[in-house]
């Protein structure tokens, strides 16, 4: 479902103000009138449902009218984190706009080997990322709040790994001869964080396969198919969220 992401909280008799380009996509876009609601999200992730009060020079105000408090109780899963190796020109836009739509928890672009774009993204391009994740979020309903990092370098992306990996499993994809387990082997113990690395166009060095395996990544594939990096990253993305939703039902055969 269609919902919108505030960019400030209700104040404090759950009333909402808005203006700008949330006014503009709510009033102009979706065509929004005094009396309908609609789903949103506060900037602290919480759900909630707004009744239009009223609309007029070019202000929406609207109830809030359910609760901001998170369900304690719903069963979340493991967070999901992309280690994405820059691509060539604007395919970082497709990836980033994927991944928020599939729920990612985390965006970390690096530079391999073989990236031909550069570390720094600048400042325009950048903003042009957190733009594009708001409006997948918008359009798909996801309630992951989903972050993008400035590129790294690969010894910044091991040192960012190297804080985060007690609690997690690394997956690294790539598709030539390294013998590996099942998707379902290394998921099952269920880690509190899940992050898979996807190579750019042309893969992974073997130095850098290398350096994933020595820093704990476990490796996997699909078969023998060859995936362009923005594919990857979308089908690396929906079989581990797809096996992590659905973990309670796994019926795991014993490995030999």
């Amino acid at each position: 479902m269609k919902q919108l992401i505030l960019n400030s909280k209700p104040d404090r008799d759950n009333t909402v103000r808005l203006e700008g380009d949330e006014y503009r996509y709510l009033v102009r876009v979706r065509r929004i009138s005094t009396g309908e609601k609609f789903s949103a999200v506060t900037p602290n992730g919480d759900e909630t449902v707004v009744q239009v009060l009223s609309i007029e020079n070019g202000v929406l105000t609207g109830k809030c009218s359910k609760p901001f408090e998170a369900d304690s109780t719903s069963t979340k899963t493991p967070a999901v984190i992309l280690f994405q190796a820059l691509p060539k020109g604007d395919k970082m836009d497709l990836i980033v706009r994927q991944a928020a739509e599939g729920e990612i928890t985390e965006i970390v672009p690096f530079v391999s080997e073989f990236s031909i774009a550069q570390k720094s993204a600048g400042a325009q391009k950048f903003a042009r990322w957190e733009r594009i994740i708001k409006e997948a979020r918008q359009q798909s309903g996801s309630k992951t709040a989903t972050s993008v990092r400035q590129p790294l370098t690969k010894k910044e992306l091991f040192e960012y790994w190297e804080k985060i990996k007690t609690d997690a499993t690394g997956l690294l994809f790539h598709h030539e001869g390294i013998e590996h387990e099942s998707l379902h082997g290394y998921l099952y113990n269920v880690p509190k964080v899940v992050a898979f690395a996807v190579g750019p166009e042309g893969g992974f060095s073997g130095a850098e396969v290398s350096s994933f395996l020595e820093n704990g990544f476990k490796p996997f594939n699909f078969g023998d198919t060859i995936l362009r990096t923005e594919t990857a990253a979308l089908y690396c993305a929906a079989v581990i969220k797809i096996l992590l939703l659905e973990r309670d039902s796994w019926e795991l055969k014993q490995m030999k």
